[in-house]
């Protein structure tokens, strides 16, 4: 099965990715007077740019970053220290079989993730800087369940996140619209799809 592992960051990057986290918060109900100290979760944070990024921007809140593979947080964790962020916990696991997770918080306001989304039958399209160097378990799900990781991810955050918080994805431009129905069958409200630098449908933003 497809895992997530060391990953490129190519739609949820600082550039798109909080500026979006920002106006979200701000006008989530409940968070403005705790900006500065939310609980975050990245899930599948490779080498940790998400997660290094959110530490970045909320100096005083507590980042937690998951992924399957030892590898992938090693070299996170070398990029945390290369960087001074002392507010990230590292932690080692698999989301598909999340009933094992063990994480510092068992609720958190933002719950982000930038999972495995190219279908093999996409694999043909893409750039060789990407294929050569990023693992493929971190980039490729399988033709005939290609949204396994949002749906997964999706049932997770129902039961760990706070009361009006949100849930961040990037997504498969060409799945835009069925990641997005899966969120709202699955409960979501306020499903949000917002695009990237080149106006593609890079990211979704949902409530609960």
């Amino acid at each position: 099965r497809q895992s997530q592992s060391v990953r490129r960051t190519e739609g949820l990057n600082s550039q798109l990715f909080l500026p979006c986290f920002r106006g979200g918060v701000q006008r989530t109900e409940g968070f403005n007077s705790q900006l500065s100290t939310l609980n975050c979760l990245d899930i599948g944070t490779g080498t940790g740019c998400i997660a290094l990024s959110l530490a970045k921007e909320l100096k005083d809140s507590e980042i937690t970053a998951v992924d399957i593979s030892t590898q992938a947080l090693t070299l996170a964790h070398e990029n945390a220290e290369l960087l001074g962020s002392k507010n990230i916990t590292f932690v080692q696991g698999d989301i598909l079989n999340h009933s094992t997770l063990l994480t510092p918080h068992s609720s958190f306001h933002i719950i982000v993730s930038n999972p495995p989304y190219v279908r093999e039958c996409e694999k043909a399209d893409m750039e060789p800087n990407v294929l050569d160097y990023d693992p493929h378990t971190a980039l490729f799900v399988s033709d005939t369940d290609p949204l396994i990781f949002y749906r997964v991810i999706g049932e997770f955050a129902l039961t760990h996140l706070k009361p009006n918080g949100a849930l961040y994805f990037e997504i498969n431009q060409y799945l835009a619209t069925e990641t997005c129905d899966l969120l709202i069958a699955l409960g979501y409200k306020n499903v949000e799809l917002r695009k990237d630098i080149n106006d593609k449908p890079r990211m979704i933003k949902a409530t609960i």
